[in-house]
């Protein structure tokens, strides 16, 4: 199976999709090709019913393009880390003493309050 083509069938199924905003984005997301299997990477937990929603059309389409009745769909979630941003100052103490311990220890020894 070409690359070329599965990435132009698809890239022409979601511009049949553009007036429907979710499903235009969900289509636009990252894909990767592995013989017969197309898995779209999805960002968003709310875009696994959106592709299971659409699979079935999406899936009939490319066969009949492509001409391959093996072609698979399915959806990975990305994994993103998301670290919890430091606000007020106690918080920005907090994470500089994770980086270099010591500071606590002189925060003590000068009797400051991190609050102010």
């Amino acid at each position: 199976m070409v690359e070329s083509k599965v990435r132009q069938a698809w890239q022409d199924y979601a511009e049949k999709h553009k007036d429907q905003v979710a499903e235009y984005h969900l289509l636009n997301q990252p894909l990767t090709i592995n013989k017969n299997l197309i898995t779209v990477l999805l960002t968003n937990p709310i875009e696994e019913p959106l592709l299971k929603d659409i699979k079935s059309d999406l899936v009939t389409y490319l066969r009949k393009r492509l001409k391959n009745s093996y072609i698979q769909v399915e959806g990975e979630m990305q994994q993103y880390s998301t670290k919890r941003k430091a606000y007020t100052n106690k918080e920005k103490f907090e994470y500089l003493v994770e980086k270099n311990p010591l500071l606590k220890e002189l925060k003590d020894k000068l009797g400051l309050d991190p609050d102010y």
